[in-house]
C-alpha cells in the first residue's frame, strides 16, 4: 500500500509513534502491521540510551475500533542490549510510552475508553455493552480493569457531610463522607459505628464544619475526634421530624376536627365501631376495669383504651383509605341517577357510564356503590390529608384546599394553634443570624400549649441544640450528601448485591 503511512493522521492517529507497514482488511477485523521506530531507547535500569538490537519480538494489541470493526495491531518491537557492563539488565524489550504498556494487550487509549465504560456499568453490563462497541471483554476482565483504575486524590475538605446508607436494610449499614462544598466523595466507611467515624476524623484538623442528620452516634464521634468542629444539623431532617409529630397531633385530635366532616353513609366497619364503643362505655359506666372489658369483649387492651379515650364514635366521620378507581370520573352521574331513581339496577348504570367512556368491570362498579362512595356531598378529609394541608405553604394551596383547612381548624382550637406554630417554624428553616433567638421563643410558645407531640419534638431540639442552631443560622446542609447517597444506591442496584464492600467503595469513590 503506497501511502499507508498517511493514514496515521486520519484513521490511526493514535499509532503515530509507530511505523505502519501495512493495513489488511480481514472482514470484521482490521489488522495493522507496524514496527517501532529506529531510535535510541534508554535502559530501564541505568538509563543509558542504546539502539543495539539483540533480537525482535511481535506483540499483538487491540486498538480502538474503526468503522465499527475491531482493530488488531501486530507490532514488531526490539530487544536491545544495554551498553553498560555490569548492568543488571543486559537486554531489555523496548516499550512505547503512551501507547503500549508492559504486559498489556490493549493500547493505552483503548484501555482508557473501556475503563470509562466499566466505571459506569461495572462487570456484566459493561461486558454486554462492549460487544456492541467492537471491543469485547469478559466480565472478569471488566472487574480487573475497574480495580486497576486509580482513585482520584482528594484533599481533606473544610466542610464535610456525613450520612449512612443501607448495605442490607435493617442489618448492615455503611457511612459515606463527602465534601459538602463540591459534592466530591471523600471516603466510604464499612459501618456506622461511632468508633469507626471517630478514627477517620482523628487528626484531620482541616475539618471545620461537619453536616449530619440527627444521629446521636455521629454526634458523639465528632465530639470525640474533633471537639472544635462545628456540627450542623440538617434542616430537611428537622422538618421531617416536625412532620411526624404534626401527623401524631392531627391523629390525636381527630374526634374534635372530624366533626366538621359531613356524615358519611355507614358501612359494616362503621357499624362495628359504634357497637364496640357503646359496649366499652357501658361496661366502664358499670365500674368494670379496662382489662376486664378487654376480656369480656374479646378485644385487645390497647383497642379498649382507644375506645375509652374517645368521647364519641368518630369513625363515621373519618374516611377510609380508598384507592382511586376508574369509577371516580363518573361519580356525579351515579349520584344523580341514584337520587332520581334509588331502585335503578346496577346493570343500567354500568351501560350508561360505559357509553360515557368507562372501561372498568361490573364488579368494580358494584364494590364502588356498596362502599357508599357514590353518595356524600364531598370526600371526607383524612388525618393524612389534613396533615398535608397544614404542612403545605399557604400560597401553594388551591382555593378549595384553603377552604377545607379553614373549616377544619375552625372547629378545633388545637389545630388553629398547630397551623400557626408550623408556619413559624417553617420560616426558621431559611438560615438567618437571628434564628437562634427565634427558636428559643418558638420552643417557649410550644411548651405553653397542650400539644404533647410537639413537646416531644422540642425535647429533641434541646438535646441537640448547638447543631440545630448551626443548621438554622449557617448556609450548610446535608443535601449534597443525600444526593450522593441516592447515586450510591443506584450503584448498588447495578451490582445486584454480588460484589463486596471493597468494590462498592471503589466504584463510589470513582463516581462523579
Amino acid at each position: 500500500m503506497r501511502d499507508v503511512n498517511s493514514l496515521d493522521a486520519v484513521v490511526f492517529s493514535g499509532l503515530s509513534a509507530l511505523v505502519i507497514e501495512d493495513v489488511v482488511d480481514d472482514g470484521q477485523v482490521v489488522r495493522v502491521l507496524a514496527r517501532t521506530r529506529d531510535v535510541p531507547v534508554p535502559c530501564p535500569v541505568c538509563g543509558v540510551p542504546t539502539e543495539k538490537v539483540h533480537g525482535y519480538h511481535v506483540r499483538t494489541l487491540a486498538d480502538v475500533p474503526v468503522d465499527g470493526r475491531r482493530v488488531v495491531v501486530r507490532v514488531r518491537v526490539r530487544r536491545l542490549v544495554c551498553p553498560v557492563l555490569g548492568c543488571r539488565r543486559q537486554t531489555f524489550r523496548e516499550q512505547v510510552p503512551g501507547l503500549i504498556e508492559r504486559l498489556q494487550r490493549r493500547t493505552t487509549r483503548l484501555t482508557s475508553q473501556v475503563s470509562e465504560v466499566v466505571k459506569k456499568l461495572c462487570g456484566r453490563a459493561a461486558s454486554r455493552l462492549t460487544r456492541y462497541l467492537a471491543t469485547p471483554l469478559s466480565y472478569a476482565t471488566a472487574l480487573r480493569l475497574l480495580r486497576r483504575i486509580p482513585r482520584p486524590a482528594v484533599r481533606v475538605p473544610r466542610v464535610i457531610g456525613v450520612d449512612d446508607f443501607a448495605l442490607r436494610r435493617r442489618h448492615r449499614y455503611a457511612t459515606i463522607i463527602i465534601d459538602a462544598e463540591t459534592g466530591k466523595r471523600v471516603d466510604v466507611l464499612p459501618d456506622r459505628e461511632a468508633a469507626t467515624l471517630a478514627a477517620w476524623l482523628r487528626g484531620k484538623d482541616e475539618v471545620e464544619v461537619v453536616c449530619r442528620d440527627g444521629s446521636a452516634t455521629y454526634a458523639e464521634a465528632i465530639r470525640r475526634a474533633l471537639p472544635e468542629a462545628v456540627q450542623v444539623s440538617d434542616r430537611w431532617h428537622l422538618w421531617k421530624n416536625l412532620c411526624d409529630k404534626v401527623l401524631a397531633e392531627v391523629r390525636a385530635h381527630a374526634p374534635c376536627w372530624a366533626t366538621a366532616n359531613p356524615p358519611r353513609p355507614g358501612g359494616a366497619h362503621e357499624q362495628t365501631t359504634r357497637e364496640r364503643w357503646h359496649k366499652v362505655h357501658t361496661l366502664l359506666g358499670q365500674g368494670v376495669g379496662l382489662l376486664e372489658c378487654a376480656r369480656r369483649l374479646g378485644l385487645a387492651l390497647n383497642t379498649v383504651k382507644r375506645y375509652a379515650r374517645s368521647p364519641e364514635p368518630s369513625a363515621d366521620r373519618i374516611a377510609p383509605r380508598y384507592r382511586p378507581t376508574l369509577v371516580d370520573p363518573y361519580r356525579d352521574h351515579l349520584r344523580r341517577r341514584r337520587s332520581d331513581d334509588p331502585a335503578v339496577p346496577v346493570t343500567h348504570l354500568l351501560h350508561e357510564i360505559r357509553e360515557l367512556g368507562f372501561t372498568g368491570s361490573a364488579n368494580l362498579l358494584v364494590r364502588y356503590l356498596n362502599q357508599g362512595r357514590a353518595e356524600g356531598d364531598r370526600p371526607v378529609t383524612t388525618t393524612r390529608h389534613l396533615a398535608r394541608l397544614l404542612l403545605t405553604r399557604p400560597e401553594r394551596l388551591r382555593t378549595k384546599d384553603t377552604d377545607v383547612l379553614g373549616s377544619l381548624t375552625a372547629v378545633c382550637p388545637e389545630m388553629t394553634v398547630l397551623a400557626r406554630l408550623i408556619g413559624e417554624f417553617a420560616r426558621l428553616l431559611t438560615p438567618a443570624k437571628t434564628n437562634n433567638d427565634k427558636l428559643t421563643e418558638w420552643i417557649t410558645t410550644v411548651r405553653s400549649v397542650n400539644l404533647p407531640s410537639l413537646h416531644s419534638f422540642c425535647n429533641g431540639l434541646e438535646l441537640d441544640r448547638a447543631a440545630v442552631n448551626a443548621g438554622l443560622t449557617l448556609p450548610w446542609s446535608n443535601g449534597r450528601t443525600e444526593g450522593v447517597n441516592t447515586r450510591t444506591k443506584r450503584i448498588m442496584r447495578q451490582m445486584h448485591g454480588r460484589a463486596g464492600f471493597d468494590l462498592l467503595r471503589h466504584r463510589t469513590l470513582l463516581s462523579t
